[in-house]
């Protein structure tokens, strides 16, 4: 029987709580195929030997709550285990420092807790909290925008000797300083941008790709999101966004031979609609030219739960992460980032990252 895996979460919002309560309907249906992740074993490792033992948050009515208990606070949405239908933890949410992860737009809604101590003493307490729970990896869930608050939690992890799993595009990862100081530390770090499963990106980028290999020549192309969960209204904020359109606007630019002008590609979050809930729309668009330079185009419309589609992704991070630190790999792990992540140090294709994810959890590979 293998060891659980211990993970930490930052940000105990949606995208964690259709994580935790995914995990528990597959535990209440065992007779459920398990969908969304590789394997149902990666090294050994079952979606079962997760054990989420620690959080952190801002939101005054999540702290000092157990997780099981903050995962149902508002603003959340995800209702898909009744909140008396979910197990019970000893699991605490502690205070985080805010900096710049609390959006104008989203402030009246997560109500961020007034704290009393400087960020320097709550480094320490939580250096001690992440020690004292046995966390061994570190999942960062905060919002779109967080880059200085993204880099505390990822000196935390060096300064603690925990994984690092970064699942927004506050670039840690793929960023040449940070992911040599992991490499040094021998730290294991996954980033940056979870990929949907079936995601708005993924789907552009594969699309793109085919476009690309069947010969066509793409002149022009957009994707257009559109939710209503706290993650877009965060994404109202135009300031916020300038990582995110990097990050999605480059991982469909790395599947093209001959890259786009900016003028010609858009790739972004575009809007809030409050009554979409978690299910995100995307509408993309690619236009090009075929053989004796006759135009083509194709238009796109998916609909998605936006959380559904990303916790079997991160529930993939979290075991290979856990792979890295069992084989003692520190550093930015190319397979796991390229496969599972939008912005990751090196890009590949999509099928060339799953070969060498398979590799990697073959030994074959680091």
């Amino acid at each position: 029987m293998v060891e659980k895996i211990k993970v930490g979460l930052v940000g105990i919002g949606n995208c964690f709580s259709g994580l935790i309560q995914g995990i528990e309907y597959y535990r209440q249906n065992p007779s459920q195929q398990v969908i969304g992740i590789i394997h149902e074993k990666l090294a050994g490792y079952g979606i079962h030997d997760i054990e989420f033992v620690v959080g952190f948050d801002v939101g005054e009515n999540k702290i000092g709550k157990t997780i099981n208990e903050a995962i149902y606070e508002y603003p959340n949405m995800v209702t898909w285990i009744p909140k008396e239908n979910m197990p019970k933890t000893n699991a605490k949410v502690f205070e985080s420092p805010i900096l710049d992860g609390v959006g104008l737009w989203v402030e009246n809604r997560i109500k961020p807790i007034k704290s009393n101590k400087t960020d320097e003493q709550l480094a320490e307490e939580i250096k001690k909290q992440i020690k004292e729970s046995g966390a061994e990896i570190l999942v960062s869930y905060l919002p779109v925008g967080s880059d200085k608050v993204t880099q505390f939690w990822a000196q935390m992890c060096l300064d603690t000797g925990t994984a690092f799993v970064n699942c927004i595009p506050s670039f840690i990862c793929s960023d040449e300083t940070w992911g040599k100081k992991f490499a040094e530390k021998g730290i294991p770090v996954i980033g940056d941008d979870i990929k949907g499963q079936v995601g708005a990106t993924i789907v552009h980028r594969t699309l793109a790709r085919l476009c690309n290999d069947r010969g066509t020549k793409i002149e022009k192309t957009y994707q257009i999101n559109v939710g209503g969960n706290t993650d877009f209204l965060n994404m109202k904020e135009q300031d916020r966004l300038v990582s995110k359109k990097i990050s999605k606007t480059e991982s469909v630019q790395s599947q093209l031979d001959e890259r786009l002008d900016d003028d010609q590609i858009y790739v972004g979050p575009s809007d809030f609609i409050p009554f979409l809930g978690n299910t995100k729309l995307m509408f993309m668009r690619i236009e090009g030219r075929q053989w004796a330079n006759i135009p083509y185009n194709m238009e796109v419309r998916l609909e998605v739960d936006d959380k559904a589609n990303s916790a079997g992704i991160v529930i993939d991070a979290i075991r290979l992460a856990k792979i890295a630190l069992d084989r003692g790999i520190g550093g930015p792990i190319y397979p796991a980032s390229a496969y599972l992540m939008k912005h990751p140090p090196k890009q590949m294709t999509d099928p060339q990252a799953k070969a060498s994810c398979e590799e990697f959890v073959s030994g074959k590979s680091n």
